[in-house]
């Protein structure tokens, strides 16, 4: 795509309407990237995602992709000239083995567009591309899309923090809720209990034993009546396992729990409960791992980001911006933590993130790279006013 025509001047209609003309554009790399599956425990089908993505980057901006890898696993950065000041954040990794596509290619059923991995997030990182070319690819803003966000972005982490401290502030590319903007997040945290026993013969000396899985159960208890729906956190056991044989004490159990909470008190709270838990039967010995993965993403820290959204849609025709709280975490998570001006859910509207209903809606694809576009140009702007 040729974006010689893009002026950095361009005024807001010329930005919306040069939009509006490239949506079959924009649902074509669509489904050009949903159908170059990219599940991220599969770093080869990713890095062929990121192949393809590169180049199409490139040709949308006129700006070569700088191709950044982490232990086997590759990301995608694009800087636009000068300092960073506004950065644009998504990952191109989904939730959805190889194969998946088979049974659900892309599809467009009227304003909808289906497929695994379209709403969460290919469908944001298009747009996000789209936006910056409508403005005539500005200096001042780096893009980073990564390939192990779905993991909880275990490689990929020191350069998302690293781009959160470099910036005045950070837009993700994350799908919206129900079409509003995600201005806060609940922090996450992963835990695996191990209860240690000792094997026994079930039927003719099981006292001998000490039986692990009788352990973990009673924990389980204690460690979900730390929840406080109150406070908006949860903490869900959601794997285990444990024994050998059916006929056998077992001397082993372990369970995955799922901590989600709306503030680092809150986190913080249960994260010393969980480390103070104690077995209870003589013998048994507990082993706590792990702990908080993403903090959360708390509201003081999109605020203003959210005001200022809100009233450039309202001004340029964009519709009335609504604001929700997310259950699960994303990459804004890590910048919102080092007091980063966060502002997350400004990609695709549609519904169905990890569902087999996942879809976009076609006719928001345009309004909302738009409202992104808006946004970087407003904080490119109010940042070099600040520092004259």
């Amino acid at each position: 795509m040729d974006v010689a025509d893009r002026k950095k001047d361009a005024s807001v209609p010329e930005v919306v309407g040069w939009l509006s003309t490239k949506v079959d554009a924009m649902v074509d790399l669509l489904r050009r990237l949903v159908e170059v599956e990219s599940p991220s425990s599969d770093t080869a089908a990713c890095r062929a995602c990121a192949e393809l993505l590169a180049s199409a980057g490139e040709d949308i901006l006129g700006v070569a992709a700088e191709t950044v890898v982490t232990g086997d696993r590759v990301h995608l950065r694009w800087r636009t000239g000068g300092d960073a000041q506004v950065a644009l954040l998504g990952h191109f990794d989904t939730v959805w083995p190889v194969g998946t596509l088979a049974a659900r290619p892309f599809t467009l059923r009227g304003d909808q567009a289906f497929g695994p991995g379209a709403f969460d997030m290919k469908a944001g990182v298009v747009q996000g591309l789209f936006a910056l070319a409508a403005l005539g690819v500005p200096d001042g803003v780096e893009v980073l899309l990564t390939s192990d966000e779905e993991l909880g972005s275990p490689d990929s982490r020191g350069l998302i923090e690293n781009l959160g401290r470099r910036v005045e502030a950070v837009l993700v590319l994350e799908p919206s809720a129900d079409g509003a903007l995600k201005v806060a997040r609940k922090g996450v945290s992963n835990y695996r209990l191990e209860v240690t026993g000792r094997p026994a013969h079930a039927g003719l000396e099981p006292e001998k034993g000490i039986n692990a899985l009788s352990q973990l159960a009673r924990l389980i208890p204690q460690v979900e009546a730390l929840a406080d729906t109150s406070q908006g956190t949860t903490i869900t056991p959601t794997m285990a396992a444990s024994g050998i044989a059916t006929n056998m004490v077992p001397p082993s159990a372990t369970a995955e729990i799922d901590v989600r909470a709306l503030t680092v008190i809150e986190q913080t709270r249960v994260d010393e409960a969980m480390r103070a838990l104690r077995p209870s039967i003589g013998g048994a010995r507990l082993s706590v791992e792990g702990g908080p993965n993403r903090p959360p993403l708390e509201a003081a820290l999109t605020a203003a980001l959210f005001a200022r959204a809100s009233i450039l849609a309202a001004a340029n025709g964009l519709g009335t911006l609504s604001a929700a709280t997310a259950g699960g975490g994303s990459d804004g998570n890590l910048t919102a933590a080092l007091g980063t001006p966060t502002l997350d859910g400004l990609g695709a509207v549609g519904d169905g993130a990890h569902a087999e209903h996942e879809h976009v809606l076609v006719s928001q694809m345009a309004p909302r790279a738009a409202l992104v576009a808006l946004l970087v140009r407003d904080l490119l702007t109010a940042g070099g006013e600040s520092k004259r």
